[in-house]
């Protein structure tokens, strides 16, 4: 399977001819839609259309970060004004209530999620809150509960799977201990490898998971050099190792502030760590068309896991 180790962004509502040409001879993995692609139901079918006809898959992956409150890409077309942690604090008064109203939640969005060709969705957030959690995670988190966000994170791959939509796990291996954002500046995280395995990637050892999505973190006490999404010791040792992760990775957003080099050399070395594929989210064409030039094509471990992605889609 020939497509290129990245995830593209479009810059506005229909894909101009650049854009086009990227779908049609580069062949990325996928895209990610923001807002400022979305503007009517008739607009996101025909977009979503365009783009699988083009890129010739009627599977083509078309992502779209739909968490509800803060983070949701479809406000302009649906109101689900829920977030991760009113879940969380309906789960610890009633946990049989709070499950049954989760379930026809993610079923109602992964129905309108399908309406408009969009087959992944990038929840759960599995990152644990604390007291100090920078505010960029806040309510996208479940609990401070390492156990009710595990239990939550599992269910919510569970609904979507069982709607044929794939979530994407973030932000691995764990946001919550970071009190910068970083989208603007690099996050530092100094917890011991003991306390970090024990509230941090709690939540991240489940064994369903397609796709998962690094933190632009730097775990001082792990690797004090590289960000997650640049540690080859973070992907290999803690990612995959103990917390047993064995999809599909991708880094979080390379044009973030977190990483200091430049596009071109912040994807390369995302790849060089172990990311199978790297996302990049600011829409700009003449820098999509850059990186895909620069970058490979997937390798054998993540044609293998796209083909099974593409069979779970039906």
């Amino acid at each position: 399977m020939r497509r290129k180790a990245i995830i593209v962004s479009i810059k506005g509502t229909k894909l101009n001819k650049y854009e086009k040409n990227i779908f049609l001879k580069d062949k990325p993995w996928g895209v990610i839609l923001f807002k400022r692609n979305l503007s009517s139901i008739s607009q996101i079918k025909k977009l979503t259309s365009d783009i699988k006809k083009i890129s010739k898959t009627k599977k083509f992956p078309i992502i779209i970060d739909e968490e509800g409150g803060t983070v949701s890409r479809l406000a302009n077309i649906i109101n689900h004004d829920f977030t991760a942690k009113s879940f969380g604090n309906l789960y610890k008064k009633n946990r049989i209530l709070c499950l049954k109203i989760y379930k026809h939640y993610i079923y109602s969005l992964c129905k309108t999620l399908k309406f408009l060709n969009i087959n992944i969705n990038s929840i759960p957030v599995l990152d644990v809150l604390r007291s100090k959690t920078n505010r960029v995670i806040g309510n996208r988190s479940f609990s401070q509960d390492q156990k009710i966000v595990k239990i939550l994170g599992s269910h919510t791959l569970k609904y979507l799977h069982e709607n044929r939509i794939s979530g994407i796990i973030k932000h691995l291996p764990g946001h919550g201990a970071a009190t910068s954002d970083s989208h603007v500046t690099t996050p530092k995280v100094s917890l011991s490898l003991k306390k970090l395995n024990n509230i941090d990637f709690y939540p991240f050892k489940i064994n369903n998971a397609k796709l998962a999505m690094t933190a632009h973190i730097l775990f001082t006490k792990i690797d004090k050099k590289n960000v997650t999404t640049f540690s080859k010791r973070i992907i290999k040792d803690i990612i995959r190792k103990k917390i047993g992760f064995t999809g599909i990775l991708m880094s979080d957003d390379i044009s973030m502030k977190a990483l200091k080099y430049d596009l071109v050399t912040n994807a390369k070395k995302s790849l060089e760590a172990g990311c199978n594929l790297v996302l990049y989210c600011a829409g700009k064409t003449n820098e999509n068309i850059k990186l895909i030039k620069s970058l490979p094509y997937i390798d054998k471990f993540t044609s293998k896991k796209t083909s099974e992605f593409l069979r779970f889609l039906g």
